[in-house]
């Protein structure tokens, strides 16, 4: 009798225990979210901190490249997008409900190469960047490139281009900036997250192409600035349209945000790839978290909390990672988008 007591007081208590943990599953508010690999190591700092602010909310975010992200969130699978580039007009009429573009940060792509003994801040201009990912410049030692780099004794090796495999918004804004500074990349390649490129080996992700590169000595490719930061890689100087080589950092990325400012579209959807303006990077890209311009009460509660925090204490994150914070003057039209979003009840209720 006293076993039997025992046993039922066991599963008394596991009940309990069952019942507390359902309650507090059922407390939590989790967010699924997917895009691009770019922001990626702000994002996963960002989610971390926010957790320590509001508990009660867990975000999972998947880094799998824009056009993932795009496609997912097009397909209502998750709960927010995450582009570097803004979605078109046709990709947006497919989705249902509206969607609205929360530019987060400015962040920079940048050209790296592995050249044993040439240091970095190698000089390219547009020209030869685009000869290079055509295909058309073959040896590192070609005389267009030893012309703009008389102090450094290049190489005679083959050069090895490393480009994206998957859909990337990283390689939108790369093919966006060559198609501008390049009329037969333009007509033969085109833009876009995915592109039928002339030459080259394809790495998936940004992890991907800073393999390639690193394992590969005679190498170029492009990746984001915290990227090539973190793993110690070399960079190029490029020549802008005021004709100065601009070194990829936090001060000429910011220049070439607010180059656009008094064009900024109300949905910020909006190239700053090759900007005129005196000192700014000229391979420069917002990115953007993608909403639904109407969410669930609940979920978009929570949602609407964090891109606020974001915009707010987030930026102080920014810099540590790399990546610029968005203009103050932008800051303040962001939010206002962001309080403009519809809650509706949710289907519970």
């Amino acid at each position: 009798m006293r076993r039997l007591v025992s046993i039922l007081i066991g599963f008394f208590v596991l009940g309990v225990a069952a019942v507390m943990i359902g309650v507090a599953t059922e407390a939590a508010t989790l967010i699924n979210g997917a895009g691009a690999t770019f922001p990626f190591p702000l994002y996963s700092k960002w989610f971390s901190e926010f957790h320590k602010i509001d508990s009660d909310v867990q975000i999972n975010y998947q880094s799998i490249g824009s056009g993932g992200g795009i496609r997912q969130f097009t397909e209502h699978t998750i709960d927010f997008g995450a582009t570097d580039i803004p979605m078109t007009q046709e990709q947006l009429a497919k989705s249902p409900t509206p969607i609205v573009h929360i530019p987060t940060v400015v962040g920079a792509v940048v050209l790296t190469y592995h050249l044993p003994g040439v240091p970095s801040g190698l000089k390219l201009s547009p020209e030869v960047i685009a000869d290079l990912f055509l295909g058309k410049i073959k040896n590192w030692n070609d005389a267009r490139i030893a012309q703009m780099n008389p102090d450094v004794t290049l190489p005679a090796e083959s050069v090895t281009v490393v480009r994206r495999s998957d859909g990337s918004g990283t390689t939108a804004i790369f093919t966006d900036y060559l198609a501008k500074i390049s009329p037969e990349w333009k007509s033969r390649v085109g833009t876009g997250t995915s592109v039928n490129w002339p030459v080259g080996l394809g790495g998936k992700g940004n992890d991907g192409v800073v393999s390639l590169i690193q394992q590969a000595p005679g190498s170029i490719g492009y990746t984001e600035l915290v990227f090539a930061k973190i793993n110690h890689l070399s960079l190029a100087t490029i020549k802008n349209r005021a004709g100065e080589f601009i070194v990829p950092d936090l001060n000429s990325v910011t220049l070439a945000a607010t180059s656009v400012l008094k064009s900024l579209p109300k949905d910020y959807r909006i190239s700053i790839t090759d900007p005129s303006l005196k000192g700014a990077y000229p391979l420069s890209g917002f990115t953007y978290i993608l909403v639904h311009d109407s969410m669930p009460k609940a979920k978009g509660e929570k949602i609407i909390k964090f891109l606020h925090w974001a915009l707010a204490a987030g930026q102080n994150y920014a810099q540590k990672l790399y990546y610029a914070p968005l203009p103050s003057e932008m800051v303040k039209k962001v939010n206002q988008t962001i309080d403009a979003i519809h809650l509706v009840p949710d289907q519970h209720e």
